[in-house]
């Protein structure tokens, strides 16, 4: 469906946000004479640095052009050619990549079923009786998502659980991070809290989920033998941006003076202002907590086909009722209330 100034605000997807003005003005900054291509630029070089002052001095970071391409070139040096990736069944690469991982990369997925979109120790260690098996794909990666697609955050002690899981069955654990500064607000810790420090190999850090315009990164944590692959994946896999000083650009201003909190905060806070107010509103539950900006909720069909006419977001799961509704960082307590009062008038509600 077009949307044009006509419509209300978007609930669909934070990906349906504009660009926040201060990367705006990163990108037109950069946007002067001359410079070197394929990241050989001050931005890119500058953007290495902000890196290295937020995950860590030994973290690496390599701009690419989306999130399933982040996602592709984060797991590419992860595996070999018999190799499986154990992630939960809702995961991102599972479902909404056109099998990507299994074309691009050859990976078996071993999905495990979850209540909430996160794995636990026991989804890695049930899926372990085929190492060494000449007759079966080798589990070598697990992939979580950070926020995962049912908007739930995973804690620091959830992810090093997973980590020591994994490593110590000589797996490495990577991280699809579209959202992770949703998570890291909702937890109020850092974002090395849920990566660096609690044992995550390689992530993906969102930016365009957050406001930026087509900024993704590929950080790598744990091994200069991952990180040397990657500069020729990255070009294998069409993820090298020629004029990448305008996506290092991006992140950079994402990671100077906290941009990705304020933004992630904002919209996780409208999440729970949407959140609440519906929680008294008969004939709605919510299908999962609410931990970063996502609101999952079910309500009755009638009332989901009216706001339909006006609004734009998405069945989850129409046989259960189940909608998805997504804030951002440009999502105003008025677009909520005024989103809440017609949410009441599908109900019928006085």
């Amino acid at each position: 469906m077009p949307i044009d100034s006509t419509y209300p605000k978007s609930f669909a997807s934070d990906n349906h946000a504009g660009v926040h003005p201060t990367i705006l003005e990163a990108v037109a900054a950069a946007n002067h004479g001359d410079a070197p291509a394929y990241g050989d630029d001050r931005w890119t070089s500058t953007f290495q640095d902000h890196i290295r002052d937020v995950f860590g001095p030994g973290a690496e970071g390599f701009p690419v052009l989306n999130g399933a391409g982040a996602n592709m070139v984060g797991l590419a040096p992860m595996l070999g050619r018999y190799d499986a990736i154990i992630c939960a069944d809702t995961a991102h690469i599972a479902t909404h990549e056109t099998g990507a991982t299994e074309r691009l990369l050859g990976a078996k997925l071993l999905t495990a079923s979850t209540a909430d979109g996160k794995l636990c120790p026991q989804d890695i260690t049930t899926r372990l009786d085929t190492l060494g098996s000449h007759h079966n794909s080798q589990p070598r990666v697990v992939s979580i998502s950070q926020v995962t697609e049912l908007g739930t955050c995973y804690s620091p002690e959830e992810i090093a659980a997973l980590a020591d899981t994994a490593h110590a069955a000589g797996l490495l654990l990577h991280m699809d991070g579209a959202r992770l500064a949703n998570a890291a607000a909702h937890l109020n810790t850092t974002l090395s809290a849920i990566t660096t420090e609690v044992g995550v190999d390689i992530f993906s850090f969102g930016g365009t989920k957050n406001g930026a315009l087509a900024a993704e990164a590929v950080i790598v944590l744990s091994s200069s033998s991952l990180a040397h692959a990657i500069p020729f994946l990255r070009r294998q896999s069409l993820q090298l941006a020629s004029k990448m000083r305008f996506i290092s650009a991006q992140l950079s201003a994402l990671l100077t003076n906290d941009l990705w909190r304020h933004n992630a905060t904002h919209a996780n806070e409208m999440a729970t202002r949407l959140a609440n107010g519906i929680a008294d509103l008969p004939g709605i539950t919510l299908a999962y907590p609410v931990q970063s900006n996502a609101v999952f909720a079910t309500l009755p069909k009638p009332a989901a086909a009216a706001l339909l006419t006006r609004y734009l977001f998405h069945y989850w799961d129409e046989t259960a009722g189940t909608v998805r509704w997504m804030t951002a960082f440009d999502t105003t307590p008025d677009h909520v209330d005024d989103f809440l009062d017609d949410i009441r008038k599908s109900l019928v509600l006085p």
